[in-house]
């Protein structure tokens, strides 16, 4: 009975956020059609931009559904970004740069994820420790913003500026050049990450214990489950996935900088509760997520295409469905406690 609560509270939830994205995006065709809003590269644009929050969001979503949290995943993505930039300035290959960067994300989440697993702190302080210990590392590491040329290195500039064009969906610009609509490696990568783990929530036993720890972590105990270990691997995946997304951040960027993704991790976790993610964990699914990143970017978009709204607009309007959403999430969360 109480799986049977959870996917059905999971399920209203990811249409709710389908169907919400489905009307701001129509709404934006409508309103904005005469001004390209309606080509395919327009929302393609929309998964180029945010493809490094897409794996941010993946991992928070993960951490979530254990009822944690991780903060610490903006600055983790600036120093990675910093990283990138100095050790290829240094002369070090695009590709050892990588496999560090993804190191350092596996050590970073093994840490936090000990201290929340295993030594019980609370996730949002030792998060928080985190968020401070790499934007502190990303000032230690270089103060300047450093950018990456193709002179600095020549794959990551391809790599960057790879362009993987579609045979339809075109359209003919008002010099009469034919315009493909066309995605960056970034959405690819991505889109491997959100399917990966979708799969890996649905169809392995890791994913379904997440869901149990979060459900109710002395149950889960009771069941044999290692819900020390579970929060753990979890905060071990978020860091690697926002890793992941650094280096998909950093080839939008092409620079590193102290500044770079402030507040991204509050991109990420609204994105996940716009998703259906509820914060008191046991119930999300990451292709929620991917939706609730796509209303965000959708509201920027139409922001941006508007041309005349302030730019504060769409944190107005995303604080204003979070708020939304998390009553009724509250209203879930007090279903299923009189269920139980």
């Amino acid at each position: 009975m109480k799986k049977k609560s959870g996917v059905n509270g999971n399920t209203i939830l990811l249409l709710i956020t389908i169907g919400l994205f489905i009307v701001l995006y129509a709404g934006g065709c409508i309103a904005y059609g005469s001004k390209g809003f309606t080509h395919l590269q327009t929302f393609l644009n929309i998964l180029i931009t945010n493809a490094g929050l897409i794996c941010v969001t993946c991992g928070l979503t993960v951490v979530m559904l254990t009822a944690g949290i991780d903060i610490s995943v903006g600055a983790l993505i600036a120093m990675d970004c910093m990283m990138l930039a100095v050790g290829m300035r240094s002369g070090i290959g695009a590709v050892p740069m990588m496999l560090i960067v993804l190191l350092v994300g596996i050590a970073f989440g093994m840490f936090q994820g000990f201290l929340v697993g295993y030594l019980e702190i609370q996730p949002f302080i030792v998060t928080m420790a985190g968020m401070f210990f790499c934007r502190g590392m990303t000032a230690v590491i270089c103060t300047d913003q450093v950018s990456i040329t193709q002179e600095i290195n020549g794959l990551f500039y391809k790599l960057a500026n790879l362009k993987i064009s579609f045979p339809f969906g075109g359209y003919t610009n008002k010099k009469g050049m034919y315009m493909a609509p066309y995605i960056r490696i970034t959405v690819v990568i991505a889109l491997l990450v959100l399917v990966i783990v979708f799969l890996m929530l649905r169809h392995t036993r890791f994913g379904r214990s997440l869901y149990a720890v979060g459900g109710n972590a002395q149950s889960a105990a009771m069941m044999g489950l290692n819900v020390k270990a579970i929060r753990m691997k979890a905060h071990m995946l978020c860091s690697v996935l926002a890793s992941i997304g650094g280096i998909c951040y950093c080839l939008n960027t092409m620079a590193g900088s102290v500044s770079q993704a402030l507040g991204l991790e509050m991109d990420a976790i609204s994105s996940a509760v716009i998703g259906g993610t509820l914060l008191t964990g046991g119930v999300g699914n990451v292709f929620g997520s991917f939706f609730g990143v796509l209303i965000n970017g959708t509201i920027s978009s139409i922001v941006k295409t508007n041309g005349k709204l302030a730019s504060s607009w769409p944190n107005i309007l995303t604080a204003i469905l979070l708020f939304v959403f998390i009553v009724i999430q509250s209203i879930f969360a007090t279903v299923r406690r009189r269920k139980k």
